[in-house]
């Protein structure tokens, strides 16, 4: 049985400008007490192709964590846009936030970002190089993708 549930993820600021940061609140149960740290994560798919583009924006370590509900704010900063093929820059992609416990994932909260220019000039005449300072990015977070994994909690 596992020993933490992701009760609830909220994600804030959205849409939001693509330059501005993620922000997720997370709630999670811990029904026992954990003695090593969860580690959370946020990760940017930055092509559909490869993950040679995926960009971990941050993680960060919780713990010990005792048992009871806890809940906090997970905030990163948007990705390298150097990092992000021209072509996939413009359009939908993938957002993860992940946790793991003693080096094993155990779960996976996914996300559709459409990444998309307000300006109708911009949505008629798409630029060959991104902008990105004109784009605007909008997690569908109404539904999320959540896979769950099995992991040794001993």
């Amino acid at each position: 049985m596992a020993k933490v549930e992701v009760t609830n993820v909220t994600v804030l600021d959205n849409p939001t400008a693509f330059n501005n940061p993620f922000q997720f609140e997370v709630t999670f149960e811990c029904f026992e007490d954990l003695p090593s740290d969860l580690e959370w994560k946020v990760i940017y798919v930055g092509s559909a192709s490869t993950e040679t583009y995926d960009q971990t924006l941050d993680s960060v370590l919780v713990g010990p964590v005792p048992a009871g509900r806890h809940r906090f704010v997970f905030q990163v900063n948007p990705p390298d846009q150097a990092k992000i093929p021209p072509e996939d820059a413009v359009g939908v992609t993938v957002v993860l936030l992940t946790c793991s416990y003693k080096m094993a994932e155990f779960v996976r909260v996914g996300y559709y970002v459409n990444n998309e220019y307000v300006d109708p000039e911009l949505m008629e005449n798409p630029p060959p190089k991104p902008l990105f300072d004109k784009l605007q990015r909008n997690i569908l977070a109404s539904n999320p993708r959540v896979t769950k994994f099995k992991v040794n909690w001993d």
